[in-house]
């Protein structure tokens, strides 16, 4: 058995018996913790993994918790959703709809904003929630909603802590049970991929904008999930649970637990939960009951953690305990999946026609035109400033042309997403390395397979997507081993030499099966054997039939690999054709090389 199973049996068997050992209070204290880690387990989703800040979702709790209460104790609901209030159960199927709507249009709101202005949409749409719990006389103001009906399972009434004890904690462990499978799926790369940059996500095909909703809503429904327990447990609902100042406790929760960690949202949860009673138990006996001593020290406490542990303290528990992330294994029977056909060599494949694209008054590319055809390795280069990484976002769809037009395989492409031109076959990698560097090699190759196949959320999150992911992984493992870092393939891509890296980010393009690849200053970083050895994987590549677009400034690296190289200046193309021919123009070497 693998110990990591090993140790989260121990962890189910250990809240099996807790309730039978423990005195009623500290059952009750597990029940908040159960309660706040959910909550806190959304936020690993959203703020650890995905990178969005959010001090909201205390608002959500409150609609779970409202949802149900309204719902559960109006005598007289209108005939559309009466039936809703026969069962708790059948509120909590209200509650997830109504919040994973409400999570959808606000989201769509806030989760257009970036930087600061994120955590801040977050904040107000945080407060406005509270105030309306508060405000409207049909959710009893500030007085709030009494005589909720318990929950009833299997014809037992959970009405005792010890009774819905195991109904919260199994609501945590199925979280964790599907998030956990969610991360190690297609789905969850594509959202670990955010924290690696929109620009390089979309590249890779990856939807930024769904995955960003993705983890939003479902961070949402852990929270209503998390409201609803805590309603039927209480017995009665108000506004004060739902303030913004829970919502920073949770937020706190994750950050300190280790907000990149599943089982951080545990450890938080618990810390702060038991720290919290504690001070509250202690320091009036020490320092007098007047004043709020417990968050001034608690302040101070979170600050030392966090400075001692910025990882959250997840990581530093796992190094006292020997357990190792399963590695992933590498099915060699999975089916290998279908590969396009090449286009016939000669073939144009990228085409500018009189691409022009300005920034106010600054000209950075002008009337530029180049072709690039299947078989041929083609060469842009020029001095800096000369407008080249300009020209290649025109290409790869970063940036759109303020006039003229890229054709792709004969179709227009200029104005489409990166996605959108990655599907057609176009990949890229980037002048400043994009990689996760604490994923492995074999799960940032992957990244670029994610078109390539087709499993959704769900399927993800209950492992009904193996067969599927066996094939992308083998697909990634093969590009690997083709760029010749096969041994490195368990390793953290962090871990590697820059000119690996390099490698790497070709061996993720290669992964989204293009029949144009563009390399933005691929040789950069790589010592003689490693130019060598891409050198010749791009010659192999050419040999296949694919195109290959090089924007270099390693002039020995390219004249002696390229078939046609075009030159640059000032936006502008001054030269174009053989690398010999090239070297020997006057209007070059003035320009590029500092004159004959």
């Amino acid at each position: 058995m693998r110990t990591d199973r090993l140790v989260q049996g121990l962890f189910v068997a250990l809240l099996l018996v807790l309730p039978a050992v423990l005195a009623p209070f500290y059952v009750t204290l597990l029940n908040y913790i159960g309660l706040y880690a959910l909550v806190a387990l959304g936020l690993v989703l959203l703020t650890g993994v995905g990178g969005l800040t959010s001090f909201g979702q205390a608002a959500f709790v409150g609609l779970g918790a409202y949802t149900t209460a309204v719902l559960s104790t109006t005598p007289e609901l209108p005939g559309w959703i009466a039936w809703a209030g026969a069962s708790p159960w059948l509120t909590l199927l209200v509650g997830l709809v109504f919040t994973a709507t409400v999570a959808v249009v606000v989201g769509s709101l806030t989760l257009k904003l970036s930087g600061h202005f994120l955590p801040l949409g977050t904040i107000a749409w945080g407060i406005s929630l509270y105030f309306l719990f508060g405000t409207l006389e049909s959710l009893g103001g500030h007085t709030g909603i009494t005589g909720i009906s318990p929950i009833t399972l299997f014809g037992v009434v959970l009405d005792a802590g010890e009774k819905i004890y195991y109904l919260i904690w199994a609501f945590v462990m199925v979280a964790v049970f599907t998030t956990q499978n969610l991360l190690d799926s297609r789905e969850g790369r594509a959202i670990r991929a955010l924290k690696g940059g929109m620009v390089m996500a979309e590249a890779m095909g990856v939807d930024t904008s769904r995955s960003r909703m993705i983890i939003f809503v479902i961070a949402a429904l852990h929270a209503c999930a998390s409201g609803w327990l805590y309603a039927h447990m209480q017995r009665f609902v108000n506004p004060t649970p739902f303030g913004l100042h829970i919502g920073i406790e949770y937020l706190f929760m994750a950050v300190i637990g280790g907000a990149g960690h599943v089982w951080g949202a545990l450890v938080g949860a618990g810390l702060i939960t038991v720290l919290k009673q504690w001070l509250q138990d202690i320091l009036p006996r020490l320092l007098g009951s007047a004043g709020n001593f417990e968050a001034i020290v608690f302040g101070v406490m979170m600050v030392l953690v966090l400075q001692r542990a910025r990882e959250g303290l997840w990581p530093v528990l796992k190094k006292l305990v020997p357990v190792k992330a399963p590695q992933k294994t590498i099915d060699p029977a999975a089916d290998t999946l279908p590969r396009r056909d090449l286009p016939t060599a000669g073939e144009v494949i990228l085409e500018a026609r009189n691409v022009t694209r300005k920034f106010g008054g600054l000209v950075a590319n002008n009337d530029m035109n180049l072709t690039v055809k299947a078989g041929e390795i083609l060469a842009l280069i020029g001095p800096n400033g000369a407008g080249k990484s300009t020209m290649f976002n025109q290409l790869s769809g970063v940036d759109t042309p303020t006039s003229g037009e890229v054709l792709f395989l004969g179709k227009p492409v200029a104005g489409r997403d990166s996605r959108e031109i990655a599907r057609m076959g176009m990949s890229r990698t980037f002048q400043h390395v994009r990689l996760l560097p604490t994923m492995t090699v074999l799960e940032n190759v992957a990244i670029g397979a994610h078109l390539r196949g087709g499993k959704g959320v769900f399927h993800a999150a209950w492992r009904q997507d193996r067969a599927e992911e066996a094939r992308l992984l083998k697909e990634a493992a093969r590009q690997i081993e083709r760029v010749g870092l096969g041994s490195h393939m368990y390793e953290e891509a962090g871990s590697l030499a820059l000119g690996q890296q390099r490698i790497l980010e070709i061996a993720r393009a290669l992964c989204s099966d293009p029949c144009l690849l563009l390399l933005d200053e691929p040789a950069a970083g790589l010592r003689l054997k490693e130019k060598e050895a891409l050198g010749d994987l791009l010659r192999k590549l050419r040999a296949e039939g694919m195109a290959i677009l090089i924007v270099e400034h390693d002039m020995d690296f390219v004249m002696g690999l390229v078939d046609r190289v075009v030159v640059m200046e000032f936006g502008q193309k001054i030269a174009e054709g053989l690398p010999d021919e090239v070297q020997r123009d006057p209007a070059v070497l003035e320009a590029y090389l500092g004159g004959v």
